[in-house]
């Protein structure tokens, strides 16, 4: 049951290309998982937030990285927003970003 992976645009995926090569190693791990679980894939690698918004939590030495993703119709995962975490907390900004550009993916 693999899925597929798409970002959201190309700088999503430049964002965690310039991650810590830490962290980004645990993302690509994640990603796999993320890959042949697909919805079943729970914390501590990937949270919910509600209305289809989940994010990967890939964390390193370096620093601790989140990636907002939905799942699409056709077995799709799109990689939405990216980041690193600097504070305990999601940022409010950061949130908005991702649920944002879900409405905009979820409604063509």
């Amino acid at each position: 049951m693999a899925f597929d992976i798409e970002y959201f645009h190309p700088r999503v995926l430049e964002e965690i290309e310039s991650w810590p090569v830490d962290v980004l190693a645990d993302y690509a791990r994640l990603l796999e998982l993320l890959i042949e679980h697909g919805p079943s894939l729970r914390l501590p690698h990937s949270r919910a937030f509600g209305d289809g918004l989940f994010e990967l939590r890939p964390s390193g030495r370096s620093g601790i990285g989140r990636a907002f993703y939905c799942f699409l119709v056709g077995k799709r995962i799109t990689v939405l927003h990216a980041f690193i975490k600097k504070t305990p907390q999601t940022p409010d900004r950061e949130m908005k970003l991702a649920r944002t550009r879900l409405k905009e993916i979820k409604s063509g």
